[in-house]
């Protein structure tokens, strides 16, 4: 696998096609952060270690039926990395979204990143 980042995303957006509640993810750091990144700004339901840290339970957030992220987009891939300063962090979706900004001070919301002033790696766009 090249991209792991990419391979986690896929697994919650096709979780989210079939209409599961939840999906398990390989452990990692990163990922980790990311899931906790996502919980706390409302776009999953809950996360949960497994295994002694093998995987990680990802519970998926509906509305009425419809999963709560209506598209999610892999930015900086291995190939081409995406840099902004902070003042021209894009915005997804003209602010319904989120961007997911990996910062000197880790993984941050591009709100968050503005607020602290950080520009960093776009990770990924959320909406």
């Amino acid at each position: 696998m090249t991209d792991p980042i990419a391979d986690f995303l896929t697994r919650i957006r096709n979780a989210q096609l079939a209409k599961q509640t939840e999906v398990m993810v390989p452990y990692s750091k990163f990922k980790y952060a990311l899931a906790q990144l996502l919980e706390r700004e409302g776009w999953l339901t809950g996360i949960a270690v497994q295994d002694g840290q093998k995987t990680i339970k990802i519970l998926i957030k509906y509305d009425q039926g419809q999963p709560i992220m209506q598209s999610i987009r892999r930015v900086s891939k291995p190939g081409r990395r995406v840099y902004h300063p902070f003042d021209k962090i894009p915005r997804a979706k003209n602010g319904f979204g989120m961007s997911v900004i990996s910062t000197s001070k880790g993984l941050m919301s591009d709100a968050q990143a503005r607020k602290a002033h950080l520009g960093g790696e776009i990770v990924c766009e959320i909406a």
